[in-house]
């Protein structure tokens, strides 16, 4: 599989507000050779801020109080799990409202400049995900903690800019170990004005969410949606390691604001991989009965509109049929798709069968 690595002019860092772009980048080693794309990103967060202002005066009331009539669904699973997929599909049940890419990149400007700021991203954005083919586009579904990560510090994300502090943030915004109890309630409250904004700009009556690192935040998510959904779905380990591995270098490299190694990079994914798991495991048992659902993505990928049938039965989710026909206009579309196709490394095997054997063992999937 060939992948293309991202170059990147900007830092996604320069859709944050000026004060959070500060707490992010505090004590924060950058490489000499960064600096310049780091510069630009501050210059721009600094013209944004007077935009990202306003919004808040006249509509932060509005965000600040608006409620979640249904229970949000969310869609768990590690990097290149298949998330993308069910997500994109799901999306297409007008009920749900979501992420869109614009948001993932400048949240503080949703209602009153996206007019503006939204063109210059369909300037800037490539048409397809480079890594995989995946479509882009500014108002389609996209996941939430690149976008989170612009309106509060306390983001895992913060790894693709300084991945040598890769396992502090995952400590910290996956595992939740070493925050106080004042950046806990800061990243809650953080959240929830996230998902209301994304609600308010799509218009959707349920929220349905896609964010790998969620996989370990069960726990964490309950305490804000106490009766939430949940789907959560797996893949073959031997393709999940190798797809994160190619997707996160080509990604990291135009991103990363200090040197970093791929050596590094495929260490910290073996290990954040067992950790998400682990703490998934634990903790899927305080989902409510009846809101929770794993699926295997080969299956889904076998029969789409069966596994949705599936999903909606099990979760007790209405408007299945007034859903179906978006479900199977997409669907069809999709037919021509040509995913990524893998021939598993030595190493890899190597690797996986060492370190993630217990998944493995677990779904039943062959060790070669």
């Amino acid at each position: 599989m060939s992948t293309t690595n991202f170059d990147m002019p900007l830092s996604p860092l320069a859709g944050s507000r000026l004060n959070n772009l500060k707490k992010v980048i505090e004590g924060r080693h950058v490489d000499d050779k960064y600096k310049s794309k780091l510069i630009k990103s501050e210059m721009l967060s600094v013209f944004t801020e007077p935009f990202s202002t306003y919004e808040e005066a006249v509509y932060g009331k509005q965000v600040q109080k608006f409620h979640l009539d249904q229970d949000p669904v969310f869609i768990l699973g590690h990097w290149r799990s298949g998330t993308t997929h069910l997500h994109n599909l799901m999306c297409k049940d007008p009920q749900f409202g979501y992420v869109t890419t614009y948001q993932g990149v400048f949240p503080n400007m949703l209602f009153s400049s996206q007019w503006l700021f939204k063109s210059f991203m369909n300037l800037a954005m490539p048409k397809k995900r480079a890594t995989d083919n995946v479509k882009l586009g500014v108002n389609l579904p996209q996941e939430e903690e690149f976008g989170l990560g612009n309106t509060t510090p306390h983001s895992f994300y913060n790894f693709w800019f300084f991945p040598q502090d890769t396992m502090e943030y995952y400590q910290k915004y996956l595992m939740f170990e070493g925050l106080s109890d004042q950046e806990y309630e800061d990243w809650k409250s953080s959240y929830k004005k996230f998902v209301n904004r994304a609600m308010l700009n799509t218009k959707g009556k349920r929220f349905i969410s896609k964010n790998p690192p969620h996989t370990s935040r069960v726990k964490q998510l309950l305490d804000i949606y106490p009766n939430a959904k949940f789907v959560y779905i797996y893949r073959n380990p031997y393709t999940v390691f190798e797809s994160t591995s190619k997707f996160m270098w080509a990604t990291i490299q135009g991103l990363m604001l200090q040197d970093f190694t791929k050596e590094q990079l495929e260490s910290n994914i073996l290990e954040i991989y067992k950790g998400m798991y682990d703490k998934y495991e634990s903790e899927k048992t305080l989902i409510p009965d009846g809101n929770l659902i794993e699926i295997k993505f080969e299956d889904l990928e076998k029969d789409n509109i069966g596994w949705l049938k599936h999903i909606y039965q099990s979760l007790s989710l209405p408007g299945l049929d007034f859903a179906m026909p978006h479900f199977e206009a997409y669907a069809a579309q999709q037919k021509g798709y040509k995913k990524n196709a893998y021939n598993y490394q030595e190493e890899t095997v190597r690797k996986v069968k060492e370190h993630w054997g217990f998944a493995l063992d677990k779904w039943g999937y062959d060790v070669l």
